[in-house]
């Protein structure tokens, strides 16, 4: 039988997995604790728990070490290889999708956050887990002015490959100038200030 002290860590656990999962499912009661890095980490792990494994040979972007090479196709069909294309920048990379609401919101502090950073800071990506052409007529619409990749979601595509394997959207990885994954968040930005305190020293 288990002993009292293993029944209450469990139930710590178990109470700590709900109130981490309520701060990605109820947003607008956590955003202290989703801003930082300990709740984060937490939202990772606990939906990380959950997800489902990647395919094998698939590899998943850890912190601290080189992004896999990507290749994606940008809006004109250009395939462009990631992280190279941007070697010697730290990159952002803002996974989204033209039906996810928090995702369009979060897009104009991502594009007034690369103006303000112009091309010797830190460059935006996107890359759209979408239709092309849904992409395309968004993007054209909304002015966004960032590079934009797309690919196809699945249990294999960029997001999972850069660590996001539960498949939530928003999801942001911030790569340094050597193509190594610093860090990750879930869920989208408050404002262009809060893309700049996460994103720059």
């Amino acid at each position: 039988m288990p002993s009292n002290r293993i029944v209450l860590l469990a139930a710590g656990a178990a109470a700590l997995a709900g109130a981490v999962a309520s701060v990605y499912f109820e947003p607008h009661l956590a955003t202290g604790l989703a801003s930082t890095q300990l709740g984060q980490d937490a939202l990772q792990a606990t939906l990380e728990a959950r997800a489902p494994k990647p395919p094998p040979g698939v590899i998943v972007a850890r912190r601290g070490e080189r992004v896999p090479t990507l290749e994606l196709p940008d809006l004109a069909g250009t395939r462009v290889p990631l992280p190279e294309a941007w070697k010697g920048h730290t990159t952002l990379i803002n996974l989204w999708a033209t039906w996810c609401a928090p995702c369009l919101k979060e897009m104009p502090d991502l594009q007034e956050f690369s103006r303000q950073q112009g091309a010797n800071g830190v460059h935006v990506v996107g890359i759209a887990l979408d239709d092309p052409v849904a992409v395309q007529a968004f993007i054209a619409q909304h002015g966004i002015t960032y590079p934009v990749l797309v690919d196809s979601p699945g249990p294999a595509d960029a997001g999972v490959q850069l660590g996001n394997r539960a498949g939530v959207l928003p999801y942001s990885a911030l790569i340094d100038a050597e193509g190594r994954l610093i860090k990750t968040r879930i869920g989208p930005f408050e404002n262009s200030a809060a893309i700049a305190r996460w994103a720059t020293p």
